[in-house]
Parts: C-alpha cells; structure tokens; sequence
C-alpha cells in the first residue's frame, strides 16, 4: 500500500471542504425558497464542476479537481459512504407493515414503473443514430443498456426528497419508496446481465436468474437470522460499558457487512445497507441517540457530499452540438413520460387514484447519481461513448432537478383517506410522546394483584406492536423459586392480551438492580405494581425505592383498589379521573388516561385544583370557576384528549390540599382509576413523589396508577 502523499491529503480535505461549505449553502438557499435540500446540493455539483467553474477559472478547478485516480478515488470513497448512510436512514423510516398493508398498490407500482420505463427505453435506444453507440456495443445491446438507463430510479434521491418533504410517512410516501427499491434491484441485475454479455459475448440466462434469487436470499436471511443477530449484538452493546458508542459501531458493521454482502451478489452495495437500515429501525434495541447520530452525519455531511461529487463528472458544455441536445431532449422527454404512464398504469392497477399515480410517477422519475455510476459504467465496458454519456447524465440531472418542483404541485391534488390521516396524526401524537412512543415495556412481577392490575393497564395503554418483556427476579436460595416464579409470568402473561411478549427470569440476589439494568436493554417503559405489603403499611419497599432512584426510563407505577382481588377482576375501568397541572409529566398521565380510556370506553374527567389561600372559598373547599391560566390548562387537556380520540369532562376545585381534593372528586364522581403523573426528587437520600402522589397512594380505595419520570427526562417538567 503506497501512503499518500501531502499535497494529495491537502487537495483531498479543501474538496471536501469547498463541496460541504457549497452544497450545504446551496441546500439552505433551496429551503428558504420552498425546494428540498438536494435540489441545492446536486446544483453545487454542477456549479464547482466543469460545467461552470472549469470554464471561468479552470486552473483552480485543475488544482482542486485534479483527473488523477488517487483524487477521484478518495472523494468517491465519501460519497459512497454517503449514499449507503443515506439509504441505512431510509431503511429506518421503511414500514413493512405497512407496506404489507399496502402490498397490492407496492407490487403493480412497481411493475408498472419498471416495465413500461423498460421498454420504451428500449425502443428509444433502437432509434438513437450510431454515432451514440460505444465501441464495443451492438444494436441490441445498446438499446438493453438504454433501456435499464431509463427504467431505473435513485432510491438515495427519493428518499432524500421524500424526507425533504416530510413524505416519508405518508402511504404515497411508502409506496415510492418500494417501487424505488424493485427498480434498483431489478435494474442493477439487468445491468450486470448486459455487462456479462458485453465481456463474454453471450447471454447468461443462468446468471440473472441465479442473482435474482440470491438477492431474495439475502433479504429473508437478514429479516430472520439477521435480525435476531443483530438484536443480540445491540443488547450486548447496551449491556456493556461503551454505551451509544458501542450501539453505533454494531450498526455500523451490519451496514458495511450487508454492502459486501450484496456487492459480492453483483447488485449495489447500497440496497444492503438500505436493508440493514429496516433491520436496525426494527430491532427492539436500537438506541434513539445511536439513530439521531447516524441522521445527524448522514443529512449534515455524508449525503451533501454525495449529492455534490455527482455534478462533478459532468460538462453540459457537450449540449453545444445539435445532434446530441437533440437526441438528450429526446431521451429526457421518453424518460419521464414513460416513468409516469409506468407508475400511473401501476397505481391504478393497486387501487390508487389517478393523482396519487401521477404523483408516484414524479417521484419515481428521479434518477441521480445511480444513474451517473450506470453511465460510467457504461462507458467503462464500451457500451457508451461520450455523447451517449452525457445524454444519461443529463437525464439524471434533469429528472432529479425537476422531481421536487413537481411533486410538490402533483401533491396539491392529492387528498388523505381517512385511516391514513388518522394514522399520521396518531404518529404525530406518539412521536411527541414520551409514553405512546414506547416500542417495547418491561413488566417486573413476583405475582400477586398489583402485578395482575398493572399488567392489564399495561395492555390498555400500549400500541398494538409494543412488545412486552415479563421480567421474573428471584434469589438462588429461595425455595420452591422455579415452580413460583413461573406462575408469576404466566398470570402476569395472561393479561397482556395478544401482544408479542418474552419472559425473562433472572436468578439474583439484588432485584433492583437486576430490573435496572434490563431497563437499559432499549426499552420505553416499565409497569411495577406496589408489593403487597404497602396496603397495610404504606411503605415502599427497598427494592422500589431503589428502582425509583436509579431507573432512567419512565415507570409507572400500580397500586390496585382497596379490594384486591374484587378490583382485579372488576376490569375494565369505567370512569377516569386525571388532574391537569401544566407540566411535562402531567400531560404524560393525561395521554396515558387518554389512551386507556379509549381502549376500555371509559369516561375522563380531568380536574384542576387550586391552593391558593386567597382564593379560598369559606366555610369549605368547592368546585369553582376556571381563571383564565387555569381554563387555557383544561382546554389543552380537551384538545389532547380530541387527538387520542376521546371526550372528557373538566372541573376546578378549590382546597389546601390537592391530593385531598382530587380524592374528594374522584369518590362524588365514581372514579374507579386515578392517573398521576410525578417526577422523582430525593429526599433525605430517598426517592420522593411529592406529598399529594403519596396521600393519594395511601388513602384512595381507588386504583392508582402513577408515571414517573426519572430526573433526566422529567427536566423542565
């Protein structure tokens, strides 16, 4: 290995210097002005590339830019690690569920956007003069390379646009985004058959077919065995002491293993990572802080780069003959046409309307710089010579360029069903909630019927994908431990309805920190119901102390009705009280109770209680009329509670107590569920929730369910 030498170092770091300082400028410039970022990023390609600075100061573009392999090298080197992080990105906003759901409309979209694209770019390549034909190309293989040219799409480019566009989620979103992976699949195999034919002469039936099938391979591996490998490998990485560090060196290696994986296949290295990227977005211990990171690279250097270095290998400057802005005209107007007919055709055939396929097929028109690698690859093998290059580069130009203006017009016209937009505002809810966003629960239980009424709380306040962990702790000198520890995670179990769960049984003598520690395996929450003893003493025990003070994710806690086993068998709840307090944790409980209540068609009532002494009615505390900061707190709580899909009452009380009078309005309205929200503090060593959370613990009949929030998260609460 030669070592570079400096003056190659120093032109590699001002490339990369001038093209981040350029396109992330550019892309600024565009969002002001109402275009995705990448429009932007793909103009100061063209702008620091022959096309422009070559020709106003081409010694500076000679020094910067030099046509030395070691320089083109080292650049293309980032911007190839750019479009795979790009892709790992895609991969975590890929829902395949919801593709699933949208299953037929994902299969003709695809079909029909391949194959019409596909055959009209064959045809135009037939008709194309042979003054376009490389040396080495044939008629027929000249027109097969065309036609891939025009059939595929630059997934990286989309999805740019789309996230952009804050699409990503949307069904259409979806929906393009699988269109877009079929035709890169699809598109690379015929490339590698026509690249095959040129070399050898010969068409190798065989191997398409054997690639085709390897590709399918791999993703049922990655989405089995490979994801069960890489959930192993995030939860010894949350286990050890490297924390985030360690998380983002797995993910790291599974993108870099799928790309070779897949590059060994002959298909892109990128569509690996864009499958690694759905395996890591689908492991239950994936770190958001692992996530943000690899965003916060990827969209802030790594694709910017890329965009950038595409325009690099372009001179518009070879448009000045006729003959060739002629025919790439021609090619660019097929092009679109075809991946519009293509897409519109598809979403008719899956369903859709007539402007969600129009619209599909502006997004799916967006070639990019895949479409510059397919021209420099063909233009390696022969197949292209340099008018036929610059042709292709123009159409991935063109495409790209026009794809976000008119998208976002063909968008005007299309309108959300209404199980889509509730699923987006639903989303919208969650990702803003700290609880509702959960993917996965933990359930510490040793039996009894706290645990059983904070397992079925837990079932009514989770999405229906939330995964729940029964987590048994039990000491190895404890007799008879296997027989009850069983008994505990199935009752536990029972009651957690059709939901994925995983029974995890530790054998410890610090139970404490046994459930914190698997509290830090990635997941969102943690249900504990009270022990047993606390009815009678009112004190929490040292294991819940301890796991109030050292837990950093929220837990909520359960304390059942004064009636145990009547209260456990009495679910569901009909009447809910929550109190309105303005705080961060408060609207957690409010969500939380929002979100039962739908579940179980219970009634809310929220209540807000005021203390101040001058506002105390005599001879006793009463219901009361709002002021004004106190009637903006209930109308909040009333539009969040619309959000969750639920209907609530609100009142106001005056009292020097509000624990005192929140248990006063819950026994006049017939409350059998009270939802609080808290946040740990420390009090003489020991974790406190403030006076009115632990009166109401203790004094209630009713079931108490408290969210409490550690330090860390409760700030500014």
């Amino acid at each position: 290995m030669t070592p570079l030498t400096e003056h190659q170092l120093l032109v590699f770091w001002l490339q990369l210097l001038v093209l981040v300082v350029v396109a992330r400028g550019l892309g600024g410039v565009m969002r002001r002005v109402g275009q995705p970022a990448v429009v932007g990023e793909l103009t100061a390609g063209l702008l620091l590339g022959p096309t422009v600075l070559g020709r106003i100061a081409p010694d500076f573009f000679d020094f910067l830019f030099p046509g030395e392999a070691v320089h083109g090298g080292l650049l293309l080197s980032v911007a190839w690690i750019g479009v795979a992080l790009l892709l790992v990105v895609t991969g975590f906003e890929t829902d395949l569920a919801l593709l699933a759901r949208l299953g037929r409309s994902s299969l003709t979209v695809s079909t029909g956007s391949l194959l019409v694209p596909l055959a009209m770019g064959f045809a135009i390549g037939g008709a194309l003069p042979p003054v376009f034909h490389g040396p080495q190309a044939t008629g027929l293989t000249f027109a097969a390379f065309i036609g891939v040219a025009l059939s595929i799409s630059a997934l990286p480019v989309i999805a740019k646009i789309l996230m952009d566009m804050n699409l990503m989620r949307r069904n259409i979103g979806q929906v393009i985004v699988a269109a877009g992976m079929a035709n890169d699949v699809v598109g690379w195999v015929l490339l590698g058959t026509i690249a095959g034919v040129v070399t050898s002469g010969e068409v190798a039936v065989g191997g398409f077919v054997l690639t085709v099938a390897a590709m399918a391979v791999f993703i049922v591996v990655m989405l089995t065995v490979g994801q069960r490998a890489v959930d192993a490998a995030l939860r010894r990485a949350r286990q050890g002491t490297g924390g985030a560090e360690s998380g983002f060196t797995v993910a790291m290696v599974a993108v870099f293993a799928a790309g070779a994986m897949t590059q060994a296949l002959g298909v892109e290295a990128v569509l690996g990572a864009f499958v690694a990227g759905i395996v890591l977005g689908r492991s239950r211990y994936r770190s958001e802080e692992v996530t943000h990171t690899l965003e916060m690279i990827t969209h802030s250097f790594f694709a910017p780069v890329f965009f950038a270095t595409a325009g690099l290998f372009v001179d518009l400057g070879l448009l000045a003959d006729p003959v060739t802005l002629g025919w790439a005209a021609a090619v660019v107007a097929v092009a679109a046409i075809a991946k519009l007919v293509g897409s519109y055709i598809g979403a008719r055939a899956g369903g859709m309307s007539g402007t969600e396929g129009l619209a599909i097929g502006v997004g799916l028109n967006a070639r990019g710089a895949i479409e510059i690698v397919i021209a420099t690859v063909g233009l390696g093998l022969g197949v292209l010579n340099q008018r036929s290059y610059t042709v292709v580069v123009v159409l991935a130009l063109a495409t790209s360029i026009m794809a976000p203006p008119l998208l976002r017009i063909a968008l005007r016209h299309v309108r959300t069903g209404g199980e889509e937009e509730a699923r987006l505002e639903r989303e919208a809810v969650m990702h803003s909630s700290v609880i509702a966003r959960a993917a996965r629960a933990l359930l510490p239980t040793r039996g009894g019927a706290n645990s059983v009424v904070a397992a079925r709380l837990l079932e009514a306040s989770l999405q229906a994908d939330t995964a729940v962990t029964v987590l048994t702790v039990h000491g190895a000198d404890e007799d008879d431990v296997p027989r009850r520890a069983e008994n505990a995670a199935r009752e536990a179990g029972a009651h957690l309805g059709g939901r994925k769960t995983d029974r995890h049984d530790v054998v410890s003598d610090d139970p404490a920190a046994s459930i914190c520690a698997e509290a830090q395996l990635g997941y969102g929450l943690v249900a504990i119901g009270m022990t047993e003893g606390y009815t009678g003493g009112h004190a929490i025990s040292n294991v819940l102390q301890r796991v109030l003070s050292q837990c950093t994710v929220p837990i909520v806690l359960v304390k059942a009705g004064a009636d145990l086993d009547a209260h456990a068998r009495r679910l569901p709840f009909r009447r809910i009280m929550v109190p309105a307090i303005g705080t961060t944790v408060g609207q957690a409980a409010q969500e939380l109770a929002y979100t039962i209540a739908t579940r179980l068609d219970a009634q809310v009532d929220v209540v807000h209680v005021v203390t101040r002494p001058d506002r105390m009615p005599a001879p006793a505390p009463s219901v009361s009329t709002s002021s004004a900061p106190v009637s903006g707190m209930l109308r909040e709580a009333e539009s969040l509670a619309h959000k969750f899909g639920c209907e609530v009452s609100t009142m106001t009380r005056n009292g020097p107590s509000v624990g005192m009078e929140l248990a006063i309005a819950a026994d006049q309205t017939g409350a059998d569920l009270l939802v609080l929200g808290a946040k740990v503090r420390s009090y003489s060593g020991q974790p406190f929730l403030g006076h009115g959370i632990e009166y109401l613990l203790e004094h209630t009949p009713q079931t108490v369910m408290v969210v409490v929030f550690p330090a860390q998260l409760a700030h500014g609460a």
